[in-house]
């Protein structure tokens, strides 16, 4: 009797791992690598390529059923990253594939726009130095998907999110373009309001000392390049921006003008003149880790939630266990778990 016991275990077992070997893998989608010819970046003073690629995740049966059209999600990529590093390295288009196989989202678009630039990030601003890239992204870019894909080309059906850098674009874009996303969702946003950490880490001394985009080690290269997006002055050389500290001999000076500036661009700043923005959307998310290693991140954000709520603006904010990056991709991430489900909640999938 023990043995037949063993035996049906065994089995049971053999069974239970053949049967896990065999799934399938989820039905996959594409992405497909386009080039918009910008106009709007044309000509811009910054030497920044007007010519820009964008990834854009066509999901399962999309060449199948050539009558249908689909909702489109804009994600937003972080600081020195770019859209081909989100397919390619985080592994965005398994995780869609997986997604809509488990039903967490319906089929639908991905577009990742490259706003990769020399300094790291266009950081989704309209700027005197580097160009309108608000502008080509919550206007030229969406006009060119809805002329080129199969979309609902129709606010109810977009949807807008991104991390870190993009994070903070995605908020920025929310509330200073209405009327052209149903939902946003913000993830690890960055810059969302003031905070002093901007200006006493060894990024402004350095920027202040280089005099050319060579000269500029990492440290400095986020200093240099929100200073090029938020208090750009083309006049003002080496980089086109006002840098928001002076530098004699060893003695740092603070220039409010420029940072105030910067202030001036952040989303804690602009919401009490932008209500009427968030107000019509049917959804506006945004989480952080409490461990955030970009020290403003969870104080800014822990500021912009109460201010939503003064305002008695709907939204979602939370703060979870992890640093910058840790639960972002992945099964278990932040998108897979609450990004892609908010955003089948929240957009129109109906022709």
């Amino acid at each position: 009797m023990l043995l037949m016991k063993k035996l049906a275990l065994l089995l049971f077992l053999f069974n239970a791992f053949g049967l896990a070997a065999q799934t399938p893998a989820p039905p996959a989608g594409r992405v497909a690598v386009t080039y918009l010819d910008s106009k709007l970046l044309r000509g811009n003073l910054g030497g920044e390529n007007p010519r820009r690629r964008v990834s854009v995740y066509l999901p399962p049966g999309y060449e199948a059923n050539p009558k249908q059209r689909y909702p489109v999600v804009y994600y937003l990529h972080g600081f020195t990253w770019s859209d081909s590093l989100i397919f390619n390295q985080d592994g965005m288009k398994a995780l869609l594939d997986q997604a809509i196989a488990d039903k967490q989202i319906r089929p639908f678009i991905m577009v990742v726009p490259n706003e990769q630039t020399r300094y790291g990030g266009s950081w989704y601003a309209n700027s005197a130095t580097n160009g309108p890239w608000a502008d080509f992204t919550a206007r030229e870019l969406v006009q060119f998907i809805d002329k080129n894909y199969r979309t609902l080309a129709r606010p109810g059906s977009r949807g807008l999110a991104g991390h870190s850098m993009g994070g903070g674009g995605t908020l920025r874009l929310a509330l200073n373009y209405p009327g052209t996303w149903a939902a946003a969702y913000a993830l690890s946003p960055a810059l969302v309001g003031p905070h002093p950490s901007y200006l006493p880490g060894p990024g402004l001394p350095s920027a202040l000392r280089a005099t050319s985009l060579a000269q500029v080690d990492r440290r400095a290269l986020s200093t240099v390049a929100v200073s090029r997006a938020y208090s750009p002055n083309p006049k003002s050389q080496p980089f086109g921006a006002d840098l928001p500290g002076s530098l004699t001999a060893d003695s740092l000076t603070r220039r409010d003008a420029a940072l105030m500036r910067w202030v001036a661009a952040t989303p804690t700043y602009l919401l009490p003149t932008h209500l009427a923005s968030l107000r019509q959307l049917r959804g506006l998310a945004f989480d952080w880790g409490a461990q955030d290693e970009v020290l403003h991140i969870p104080p800014t954000c822990r500021t912009f939630d109460q201010w939503l709520s003064a305002f008695s603006i709907p939204h979602t904010a939370k703060e979870y266990e992890g640093t910058h990056g840790s639960r972002i991709m992945g099964r278990t991430g932040r998108v897979y778990q609450h990004v892609l489900p908010f955003f089948n909640k929240h957009l129109d999938f109906a022709p």
